[in-house]
């Protein structure tokens, strides 16, 4: 059994739709943030290392704001999310401004994830019952080909938000084996049934209530850096001519690698309902559901300050 596990948070996102930085926007009862319960959920669930894969600019207001409050109840440490680790021979455009993708952040974690982990969104909020799971798979994982990575699986039903659509993976599944993700716009129409736009702009589709979806909560052993570093020079050339706004995306080097029997992809399916600020509309209902959580004692009041008495 693994004894250190670890949750990469992935926090370089641009948050372009909900106009600044939404990792940061106070949801909680006293101004905690959708991190603050990540990582709260985390620790309950018995991850041991906290990493928060950042843009190097946005370290100071990190370490001042999530890093000042976690600090004390995990270890927590900080990786950027730069260029300076490109295939030798690729050039990146020099007014790109966009990362280069869910891949390549995970490969910025490299000399800092030692030890099975897990990857989230850090607008994201999971639920706690997908902490025990994951936490359940990542300490009795091995690490040996074909490699065994997993994915938490929602119910499209618990992911969607009546302010628009949202990117949600949505998962064809055999038994508990991951098949196939077809990314997708995904919103809830006037005839209340759910729609699936796929973006690579194949036909829509509907989705059935209970379809599992992929909310980018995947798992992993340290034998994914290698594989991700190995595919990097063949996305480079497939994308020389979009490499503007082309991405090195996870899911897509995690089909590849099941593809080639690198890996296998465990389904780990959740009840657990999302919620996340996609839109600036959303964030009065996740208030309202954090204080939900709050007041069934789920979480207390103040998160970090409640925490700390307990420990006492």
């Amino acid at each position: 059994m693994n004894k250190d596990i670890t949750l990469v948070i992935l926090a370089a996102g641009m948050g372009s739709r909900f106009g600044g930085l939404k990792q940061i926007a106070p949801l909680g009862p006293n101004d905690e943030f959708i991190i603050d319960y990540s990582v709260y959920d985390a620790i309950k669930a018995g991850f041991t290392k906290i990493v928060f894969l950042i843009k190097e600019e946005n370290y100071g207001i990190f370490k001042e704001t999530i890093g000042s409050r976690v600090e004390p109840h995990i270890n927590v440490e900080y990786c950027f999310q730069k260029n300076d680790n490109i295939p030798s021979g690729f050039e990146i455009p020099s007014d790109r401004v966009k990362p280069l993708g869910t891949a390549h952040a995970i490969l910025c974690c490299k000399n800092n994830v030692h030890e099975p982990f897990m990857i989230i969104n850090a607008d994201d909020f999971y639920g706690r019952d997908a902490y025990m799971k994951a936490a359940e798979f990542l300490k009795n994982v091995k690490d040996e080909s074909p490699y065994p990575y997993g994915m938490v699986g929602y119910l499209v039903k618990n992911t969607i938000t009546e302010n628009g659509s949202v990117k949600r993976g949505v998962c064809k599944v055999e038994g508990n084996t991951l098949k196939e993700i077809t990314e997708s716009s995904v919103e809830r129409v006037e005839d209340g049934t759910i729609m699936a736009s796929p973006l690579s702009g194949a036909e829509p589709f509907e989705v059935a209530e209970d379809d599992t979806v992929s909310m980018n909560m995947l798992l992993f052993t340290p034998s994914i850096f290698e594989y991700i570093e190995r595919g990097f020079p063949a996305f480079f050339d497939a994308n020389k001519d979009n490499l503007e706004k082309c991405e090195y995306l996870i899911p897509d080097v995690l089909f590849q690698a099941i593809d080639e029997g690198y890996a296998t992809a465990k389904v780990l399916k959740t009840t657990a309902n999302w919620y996340g600020v996609t839109y600036k509309e959303d964030a009065d209902g996740v208030k309202a559901a954090l204080a939900g959580m709050v007041e069934d004692g789920t979480y207390p009041n103040n998160l970090w300050e409640d925490t700390k008495e307990k420990a006492l």
